[in-house]
C-alpha cells in the first residue's frame, strides 16, 4: 500500500479542511467587501484604500472609546453573571469572582472561535471544581441554546418596534419563533425520559425548567438594551444613520454572524455592509471591523491579566477538595 492509500490520511485531510474553512469564508467576505468599497471610491473619484482611510480619519475616536470601553466591561460582567448562575443551578456552588478570571481568559481563545472559549471554560471548571467534564459541557450547550432564544426574542422585540425600517426578510422572525418554541418544548420533555438518564451531555437540559431558560434571557437582556444605544451612538460617529430601535432589531442577527468562526468577525462585518448599510459600504465595513473586534480584544486584554492565575488552576494540582452540591430538578436559587 502506498503512502497516499494510508487510511489515516483521510481524517487528517478532512480536519485540515475544516480548520481552513473559516479562513476561506473570511477571505471571500473581505474580497466581496473590497469590490463594494472600490466601487464606492470610484464614484467619489478616489481609490479604495485612501477612501477607506478617510472614513477612519473622520471618526471622533475619543467619543467612540467612551462608548465602547464601558459597554465591553458591562457585557463581560453580564455574561459572567449568567455563567455563574448556570454553574450554581446545575453543578456546584461557586463565587462570581471565581468565574470572572476564566471568562475573561477565554476571550483570548474566542478571538478566532467562540465555541473553543466555551470548551476551555468547561475544562477549567472540571479541573478546578471537580465537575464531570461532560456535565459542564452540557451547561455550555445549554447556554448556546439559551443564546439562540435570547437573540430571537430581542429580534422579535426590535422588529415590532422598527419593522418598517429593517430589511423585509425580518418578517420571517415570527414564523421562526412559531417553530422554535414548540421544538424547545418537545426537546425539554424528551430529555427528561428514562432513555436519556445516563447521557451526561444532557445533564443540564434534564435539570432545566422553563424558568431557567427565561431567567437566562432576562439576565442577558440588559446587555442587549445597552448594545442598542451604544451601537446607535457609535454608528453616528461613522456617519451611519441608525436609531436604537433599529439596532434592537438588527443586532441579534448581526450577533449571530459574529458567532460564526473566522478571523476578524468577517461574516458580521459583511452583514453590516450588505444588509444594513448597503449604500455606504466603506463606512459600514469600518464600523463593523472596529465594533466587533475592539469588543473581543478589549476583553481578551482583561483575560491576559488573569491568565497566569487561570493557568495555575487549570494545570495545577487538580480539583479542590470538598463535597459538591447535587442540584435538584427545576431548582432555582
Amino acid at each position: 500500500m502506498s503512502d497516499t492509500d494510508d487510511p489515516r490520511e483521510a481524517p487528517r485531510k478532512r480536519s485540515s479542511g475544516l480548520r481552513l474553512l473559516p479562513w476561506l469564508v473570511s477571505a471571500l467576505c473581505f474580497a466581496f467587501l473590497s469590490t463594494r468599497i472600490d466601487a464606492a471610491a470610484r464614484a467619489e473619484g478616489s481609490r479604495a484604500l485612501p477612501y477607506l482611510v478617510s472614513v477612519f480619519a473622520r471618526v471622533e475616536w475619543g467619543q467612540w472609546l467612551a462608548l465602547m470601553a464601558p459597554y465591553s466591561l458591562f457585557y463581560f460582567l453580564v455574561e459572567s453573571t449568567v455563567i455563574w448562575r448556570v454553574i450554581n443551578w446545575f453543578h456546584t456552588p461557586i463565587r462570581l469572582v471565581d468565574i470572572l478570571p476564566v471568562r475573561a481568559s477565554t476571550y483570548i481563545l474566542s478571538i478566532l472561535n467562540e465555541q473553543v472559549g466555551k470548551g476551555a471554560m468547561a475544562l477549567y471548571l472540571h479541573r478546578r471544581e471537580g465537575v464531570p467534564g461532560w456535565q459542564v459541557g452540557s451547561s455550555m450547550l445549554f447556554l448556546m441554546l439559551c443564546e439562540f432564544f435570547y437573540l430571537l426574542s430581542w429580534a422579535l422585540v426590535g422588529y415590532a418596534l422598527a419593522g418598517d425600517s429593517v430589511p423585509p426578510e425580518f418578517a420571517l422572525l415570527p414564523w421562526i419563533a412559531a417553530v422554535a418554541l414548540p421544538a424547545l418544548a418537545v426537546f425539554g420533555y424528551a430529555v427528561r425520559s428514562d432513555r436519556f438518564a445516563d447521557v451526561q451531555l444532557l445533564h443540564s437540559f434534564r435539570l432545566a425548567g422553563p424558568s431557567h431558560y427565561l431567567l437566562v434571557i432576562l439576565l442577558r437582556s440588559p446587555a442587549m438594551i445597552a448594545a442598542a444605544f451604544v451601537y446607535a451612538g457609535a454608528a453616528h460617529l461613522f456617519n451611519l444613520p441608525a436609531s436604537a430601535g433599529q439596532m434592537l432589531a438588527l443586532l441579534p442577527l448581526i450577533f449571530f454572524g459574529a458567532a460564526t468562526p473566522g478571523p476578524l468577525r468577517s461574516v458580521a462585518v459583511l452583514m453590516w455592509a450588505v444588509f444594513v448599510f448597503p449604500d455606504r459600504p466603506a463606512e459600514a465595513t469600518a464600523f463593523g471591523l472596529v465594533m466587533h473586534n475592539f469588543f473581543i480584544f478589549f476583553n481578551a486584554t482583561i483575560g491576559v491579566v488573569f491568565l497566569r492565575r487561570v493557568n495555575r488552576e487549570l494545570f495545577g494540582q487538580g480539583p479542590r477538595s470538598g463535597p459538591r452540591r447535587e442540584p435538584k430538578a427545576n431548582e432555582v436559587q
